[in-house]
């Protein structure tokens, strides 16, 4: 088995996005949701694309924003894929749809059928549903509910991801890639070496 990618979320300083890297990252996660405590400007947002830039790929996290928004902030700080984590229909995704991951908030194993809606799209990231937040709840879920997922697309797992579960979620899972944000910070945005480093140690355990 192949080690999941690793996608590290909520990034708000240079410093760490450096270190995450340095430590495995393959994804550089920027949040532009005005609402979220790891929400960034374009200014920060390209400071921190400069210092992990041809090293990692950067993906931009959108919530319910406008096509012309999405767009202007992709330009400007250089967004190698655009998430969108609210509740956007297929139709809000097709001018980027090479370049989009649908987060899906699940309560109930998948269909196929389900996906089907978004197949034109780059890929998925899945987490348990909640009842008033847009991800980033720091809750685990049954994650082996996507495992009989079709892969034509990369699909990262993400809720509840700490150093002491990832191996396991990505073992339930079979995820091709796995996201986390508070499970390796010490304060919100704020990354810890210590748990970063034992997080991509943990995904490389989980994916043998």
């Amino acid at each position: 088995m192949n080690r999941a990618r690793i996608k590290i979320c909520g990034v708000t300083r240079p410093e760490d996005a450096d270190l995450a890297v340095e430590l495995g990252a393959d994804f550089i996660g920027l949040n532009f949701y005005p609402q979220s405590p790891r929400y960034l400007g374009s200014e920060r947002a390209c400071e921190i694309a400069a210092a992990v830039a041809g090293r990692a790929r950067l993906v931009g996290v959108f919530v319910n924003a406008p096509a012309p928004t999405v767009a202007s902030v992709a330009a400007e700080v250089g967004l190698d894929l655009l998430q969108f984590h609210g509740d956007e229909r297929p139709a809000d995704l097709s001018p980027f749809a090479d370049r989009a991951i649908k987060a899906l908030r699940l309560d109930r194993p998948p269909a196929p059928e389900d996906l089907e809606p978004w197949q034109g799209i780059w890929g998925f990231l899945v987490e348990g549903r909640h009842a008033a937040l847009y991800g980033g709840t720091g809750e685990s879920w049954a994650y082996e509910m996507i495992r009989s997922l079709p892969r034509a697309q990369p699909l990262f797992v993400a809720g509840g991801l700490t150093p002491e579960t990832v191996a396991g979620a990505v073992r339930r899972s079979g995820a091709w890639g796995v996201d986390v944000s508070s499970g390796v910070e010490s304060a919100p945005g704020i990354k810890d070496e210590v748990l970063m480093r034992r997080f991509c140690d943990e995904v490389k355990r989980g994916s043998k």
